[in-house]
């Protein structure tokens, strides 16, 4: 290979972060390469590296996440950053523009919530002069309702209906009111670019809700002006493709899942396919089945295992780091850091004694069905919502999203992280050993001289 060959050999595509497969030769008379060109140059054709077949076409870092949430916000870049993953102290907030638009997202059907929700909403309205969006059926709350004194704040509400209404354009900020939930519901309505997320911990367990509501005024002012670190906690693009089956598919409105079309038919090959943005995992089960469950798990395309599993929820989770605390750590996964570029593969009670949890690469496409001998269905969900049947021929193909969801810390990635392993897992809480009192010590320290010289004087 001559050394213009080699060194053309490694050109990457600024535009999708992906490393492409081929070396791109220059013909008779071709121009320079000039630097952070997207793709071919021009007068430049493609030839595969010698001795290589079929490379890989995919980056194993995964997909660069985009760094710009809704209208106006945005990552504060690290000029000494050298790869797109960046030093988790290094991640703050910024805003382009002020925020002017907030989306609340509080817990139903809780009571305790409603004086928390009603005096947030009035500092955000009447001291920011901010946008307030709310879900409709949360003001048809009959405590909100029949609130005569909440009734002129009430009235400058923008409601929306969840998978009728899209208003991921429209908001600038989230605020969470609850338990890890909210969070997740907040990630199910924005299947592009997700706003920051600030989450207060009004619900039970609250692992991925840091903030305390006792001084929200200062921390959301904080938060507006930009005075705050982030954890870009990645998410799953999930494409569902189903045969049809002859059955008709209802879209309400022309507006499917999540305020997207997510229901879009091929009729060159009759299928449905869906597409979903998880944040947490998403889970493959025998449903109401008794027999065992058998789903093959395709990675690039090559078959690395059969899942097999014998009881009432055995099958598979595949979850991102944030995930791992959830779902996959009740089913024996480790626990792994948000900024770390990954997908966890976990069996949920596996018919095997060595069928361990794994972590694969962020960048690689996983692709599940079901086997061919499988004796039943499997059912699939998505953030614990969604849940619908995956039969024979149809197939679950997931990878890293390219929209992560910026969720915004009370102090840093890191301490915040291990604030929420101690405080709602009790990650590693144990009775600690008690000391030796200084008399046994000195005692010791005695015996251990005096066997030392004894041991000494064997040797010589």
């Amino acid at each position: 290979m001559r050394p213009l060959e080699l060194a053309l050999c490694v050109l990457v595509d600024t535009s999708t972060c992906h490393r492409e497969a081929s070396t791109w030769l220059p013909r008779a008379g071709a121009g320079p390469l000039r630097r952070g060109q997207g793709g071919p140059p021009s007068g430049v054709v493609p030839r595969t590296c010698a001795g290589h077949s079929a490379l890989r076409t995919r980056s194993l870092h995964g997909p660069c996440p985009v760094t710009t949430f809704g209208p106006k916000a945005c990552v504060l870049q690290n000029p000494q950053t050298i790869m797109h993953i960046q030093d988790p102290a290094s991640q703050r907030l910024t805003w382009n523009k002020s925020p002017k638009s907030v989306l609340v997202i509080k817990k139903i059907r809780d009571a305790s919530l409603l004086q928390p929700f009603k005096e947030l909403c009035v500092y955000l309205m009447e001291e920011n002069n901010m946008i307030v969006y709310v879900e409709k059926k949360v003001l048809e709350d009959p405590a909100i309702v029949s609130d005569d004194r909440f009734g002129p704040v009430k009235r400058k509400f923008c409601t929306f209906r969840e998978d009728y209404d899209d208003i991921s354009n429209q908001i600038d900020l989230i605020i969470c009111l609850g338990g890890d939930g909210t969070l997740l519901y907040a990630s199910s309505l924005f299947q592009g670019s997700v706003p920051p997320v600030m989450a207060f911990h009004l619900g039970s367990l609250g692992f991925l809700t840091p903030f305390n509501f006792e001084n929200f005024q200062s921390q959301v002012t904080q938060v507006i002006q930009g005075n705050a670190a982030v954890v870009l906690r990645s998410r799953l693009k999930v494409r569902v493709v189903k045969e049809l089956r002859g059955k008709k598919v209802a879209v309400p409105n022309g507006i499917s899942e999540n305020g997207v079309l997510a229901a879009a038919l091929d009729a060159e090959v009759g299928k449905q396919v869906m597409q979903y943005q998880v944040l947490n995992e998403v889970v493959i089960d025998r449903g109401p089945s008794s027999y065992l469950s058998n789903v093959d798990v395709y990675l690039d395309g090559h078959l690395i295992t059969t899942v097999q599993g014998d009881a009432c929820p055995a099958g598979v989770i595949v979850s991102t780091p944030t995930g791992s605390t959830a779902y996959a750590a009740a089913a024996g996964a480790s626990m792994i850091h948000p900024n770390v570029p990954a997908i966890m593969i976990t069996p949920i009670c596996p018919h095997s004694l060595s069928f361990r949890p794994i972590v694969v690469p962020a960048g690689v496409e996983l692709r599940i069905m079901l086997s061919p001998e499988a004796r039943n269905t499997v059912w699939v969900s998505f953030d614990g919502r969604k849940r619908q049947e995956v039969r024979h021929g149809d197939s679950v193909s997931i990878t890293t999203s390219r929209y992560p969801l910026p969720s915004i810390c009370v102090r840093d990635p890191v301490s915040d992280w291990f604030e929420s392993l101690a405080q709602c897992l009790h990650w590693n809480v144990r009775k600690k050993q008690a000391h030796f009192p200084e008399d046994e010590e000195d005692a010791d320290e005695e015996d251990g001289a005096g066997r030392a010289g004894s041991a000494r004087d064997g040797r010589t």
